[in-house]
C-alpha cells in the first residue's frame, strides 16, 4: 500500500508547493490526480517517486519509506516507474530498442515477447524498427509510457500521460492501457486536465487547489456532488446560480429547456458541439448553460427548468 503522510514540500520559502497532503492506495488501484495549472500535481508525483526531499511527513511503499536525492546517489524509487511531460527517451535508437532497455540481456526471447506486447498496447508495432528522433510529439508519449512498463513496476506515475496524443488515437491507447494496468494489477497516479482520465479510469479522485488537497473520493461522488464551482468547473461548463431563492452549482445537462415554466430566460449565444448544442442563457442577470438538441435564435425568450439539481 501507498501511503503519503502529511507531506509538505516547497522549492523555495514561504510558498509551499505541497501542504499536508495525505492519502493512500491499495495495490492494483488508480487515481486520478485534478487542479490547475500550478497546484501541485507534478511536484507530488516527483515527491512520490522519490524525486525530492521532503520537507516534512513521509511517503512509504509497503512500509518501506521512500526517500529523496539526499539519501540515494541516483534518485527514484526502484519500485516505480515515473513518465514526467518531457519523456527522456534514447533519440538515436528505435522504439523497440528504447522498450527493450530496461530488459535483460540474457533472456532474449522473453524480451522480444515482452517488447511486442508493449508495442501492442501503445499501438505501435509498425514502428518498432523507427529511431526516436523521427517521431511525432504523441507517439514519444507512447514509447514513453511502454519503457515504463516493460519491468512491470508495482506503481506508475503518469504526468499528463496523452497531452500530445490526438483525439482519435487517445481513447484506445487510455482503454488498452488503463486495461493493462488492470490485468497485471500495477497500481497508477495519473496526474492530469483531462476529466476522461479520470471518470472513466479512475477508482478514485483527488482535486488539488492552492497546494493542498480540497476534495479525496470516488470519481462518481466527486462529480455528482462537487463541493466548490472550482471542482465542478474541471468536469464541464457550470452554473453557480441562484434559482428560486436557492443557491446552485449545475451542469448544463442538468437544466432543460421546456414548453412552459415560472423560470424564464433570454438567448445569448448557441454554440454548437456536435451531438448538441450548448445554450447560453441571460437569466435575472445571470449567465447560464444549458445542453439543447437544436440551436436557437439570439434573443428569444424560453422557459427552462431544473433536473437532477443538487443544491449548493
Amino acid at each position: 500500500m501507498l501511503r503519503v503522510n502529511s507531506v509538505y514540500f516547497t522549492y523555495s520559502k514561504p510558498k509551499k508547493v505541497l501542504e499536508n497532503i495525505q492519502f493512500s492506495l491499495l495495490p492494483g488501484e488508480h487515481l486520478c490526480v485534478m487542479g490547475e495549472s500550478g497546484c501541485g500535481k507534478s511536484t507530488l508525483l516527483k515527491a512520490i517517486y522519490g524525486l525530492l526531499d521532503l520537507n516534512k511527513g513521509s511517503i512509504t511503499w509497503n512500509n518501506e519509506i521512500v526517500l529523496g536525492p539526499e539519501f540515494n546517489l541516483v534518485p527514484g524509487f526502484e519500485k516505480f516507474k515515473y513518465v514526467a511531460q518531457d519523456f527522456d527517451l534514447m533519440p538515436y535508437i528505435s522504439v523497440a530498442e528504447n522498450i527493450k532497455k530496461f530488459l535483460s540481456r540474457f533472456y532474449p526471447k522473453e524480451s522480444e515477447q515482452r517488447t511486442a506486447a508493449l508495442l501492442e498496447v501503445i499501438e505501435m508495432t509498425a514502428f518498432r524498427n523507427t529511431k526516436v528522433k523521427n517521431l511525432s510529439g504523441g507517439q514519444k508519449q507512447r514509447v514513453a509510457i511502454a519503457r515504463a512498463l516493460a519491468k512491470e513496476p508495482e506503481l506508475l506515475l503518469l504526468d499528463e500521460p496523452f497531452s500530445q496524443i490526438d483525439n482519435f488515437k487517445k481513447n484506445t491507447l487510455r482503454r488498452n492501457l488503463f486495461q493493462y494496468l488492470k490485468q497485471h494489477k500495477i497500481a497508477c497516479i495519473v496526474a492530469t486536465h483531462d476529466k476522461n482520465d479520470a471518470l472513466s479510469f479512475a477508482d478514485k479522485l483527488i482535486i488539488l487547489k492552492n497546494n493542498t488537497v480540497l476534495e479525496n473520493d470516488s470519481p462518481v461522488s466527486i462529480y455528482k456532488t462537487p463541493k466548490t464551482n472550482y471542482t465542478a468547473a474541471l468536469f464541464d461548463d457550470v452554473n453557480d446560480v441562484i434559482i428560486r431563492d436557492k443557491k446552485y452549482l449545475l451542469y448544463p445537462h442538468q437544466l432543460k429547456i421546456t414548453e412552459k415554466s415560472d423560470l424564464k430566460a433570454i438567448v445569448v449565444h448557441s454554440y454548437f458541439k456536435g451531438g448538441y448544442w450548448l445554450i447560453e442563457l441571460k437569466y435575472k442577470g445571470q449567465k447560464l448553460f444549458v445542453n439543447h438538441p437544436n440551436t436557437l435564435e439570439k434573443n428569444k425568450e424560453i422557459y427552462f427548468e431544473l433536473e437532477n439539481t443538487a443544491k449548493k
